[in-house]
């Protein structure tokens, strides 16, 4: 049962991704996000860290989330400012990159399982508890948790500036 809920889990977060990365809309490539965020807490639960888990749901779906939707609506984004038709080579190019990275992914894949056992993996009892979420996030990488919090004060104030910046360019008589 646990191998067809990872499988399960995994093909949502893996169609989701996908879907994600095509849509034309940003509203609906946020939303996809939120589903690879809940396959992920899927995965968490299975690997017994309901903490973690948990964290994943509240913090990223839910807060994280909520924030990149705000900031998507109040940017106001249009379809045709990201359309094919702006830059056709860049394209090409981004399909030849991520060809390019589909090839090293599945090299490392490789180079990884055949130089690891992966039957009889135990996890450590405390994998995925408070006091060791805790410890890590309070600990040895606080300096990367508060530098992120500061990154997402940024953008979200970069946003607002960007907001604001286009209200003002626009003529008095268009704004009523």
């Amino acid at each position: 049962m646990d191998f067809a809920v990872f499988w399960i889990a995994a093909g949502v977060a893996g169609a989701a991704a996908i879907n994600l990365i095509f849509q034309s809309k940003p509203i609906n490539s946020v939303l996809s996000l939120v589903v690879v965020l809940f396959a992920l807490a899927v995965l968490y639960l299975q690997l017994s860290a309901e903490f973690i888990a948990a964290l994943q749901i509240i913090i990223y779906a839910g807060a994280i989330m909520v924030l990149f939707l705000f900031v998507v609506m109040l940017l106001n984004l249009n379809q045709d400012q990201f359309g094919s038709n702006r830059k056709p080579g860049l394209r090409s190019f981004g399909v030849l990159i991520g060809g390019t990275l589909i090839i090293e992914i599945s090299l490392i894949a490789r180079a990884f399982v055949s130089s690891s056992p992966t039957d009889g993996q135990v996890v450590a009892a405390e994998f995925g508890s408070v006091a060791q979420v805790g410890r890590l996030l309070f600990g040895e990488y606080l300096l990367p948790f508060e530098l992120t919090s500061i990154l997402l004060l940024i953008a979200v104030a970069g946003a607002l500036v960007l907001a604001g910046k286009r209200e003002e360019a626009q003529p008095p008589e268009e704004r009523s």
